[in-house]
């Protein structure tokens, strides 16, 4: 299975107290690094929160952002401090004790006294609970997206190995062509310059042009590399550094390809080669 390293998740909650909201958001990364937004309430929650993220993923920057909302006062439930209501009316006595010609205290500025109108204590381990279970369900929706992506991922990569296969196997027969052209060309020049060259001699150039653009190697590597990719790509966990690692031999492989390319065939293929493995490193940078 291959997952992806980037994707996004929101999930939104009521509470009795206001709304919880967590977006989550995910990208590729060397390792698993996990960045906390967290309201000042529920600052505490932020180790619980990348060990939940931990548990899930292995790699790649996740950011974690939980807005919390409280409920306001036009829908908030509010309690009367009777007691502090009590104390304020019998200083306001006293105070018409001493002095005269004080107005009247009105209700509203009763209500308006710190502390007199109070909504319901908020209780936190309840709140923490019900961010965390919030978070679970983000975290799943994260990696059912992370999961899409890789599946899309894979595919990509899959269909330009095939291509990549096509390629290798089209490049073989332009061997011995080569092999044959140089053969060819030799013997013409040399007519060219009505000299003739020793069939010992001519066949020790032959020999060494052999040599030197024999491919033969580098086209089996890339064919076991190929295969390889096909294998890691079926396994579960962590493949993206191993399939990065891979991308450099086979464009390793293709670079000699194109260096000691002796045919126009061979050449473009290295091209095509080299192209389709940068393709797939794009991706592959995003594979968990």
């Amino acid at each position: 299975m291959t997952f992806s390293m980037t994707a996004f998740a929101r999930r939104d909650a009521d509470c009795p107290w206001g709304s919880l909201a967590w977006e989550l958001r995910s990208v590729n990364h060397r390792y698993l690094e996990v960045m906390c937004r967290l309201p000042e309430e529920l600052r505490s929650l932020e180790p619980q929160v990348r060990s939940l993220v931990g548990e899930r993923l292995a790699r790649g920057k996740v950011d974690c952002s939980l807005r919390f909302q409280p409920k306001d006062l036009a829908t908030g439930e509010f309690e009367l401090d009777s007691g502090l209501i009590d104390r304020v009316l019998s200083i306001v006595d006293k105070v018409r004790e001493r002095a005269t010609g004080v107005s009247p205290l009105r209700v509203i500025d009763i209500l308006r006294w710190p502390g007199v109108l109070k909504t319901a204590d908020v209780d936190v381990e309840v709140l923490r609970q019900a961010a965390l279970d919030l978070l679970s369900a983000a975290v799943q929706d994260l990696v059912e997206m992370r999961t899409r992506e890789g599946g899309r991922m894979r595919e990509l990569i899959e269909q330009r190995l095939e291509a990549m296969g096509e390629i290798i196997a089209g490049v073989r027969p332009a061997l011995s062509d080569a092999q044959e052209q140089f053969r060819q060309r030799l013997q013409e020049r040399l007519a060219e310059i009505k000299q003739e060259l020793d069939p010992a001699r001519l066949e020790q150039e032959i020999v060494l042009f052999a040599q030197k653009t024999d491919v033969a190697e580098e086209l089996d590597r890339l064919q076991t590399h190929v295969d390889e990719i096909r294998r890691v790509l079926g396994k579960t966990g962590q493949v993206g550094r191993r399939l990065d690692f891979l991308m450099q031999e086979l464009n390793r492989e293709a670079n000699t390809l194109a260096a000691k390319s002796a045919d126009l065939r061979v050449t473009n293929a290295a091209i095509e080669l080299k192209v389709l493995i940068e393709q797939m490193r794009e991706q592959v940078q995003n594979i968990e």
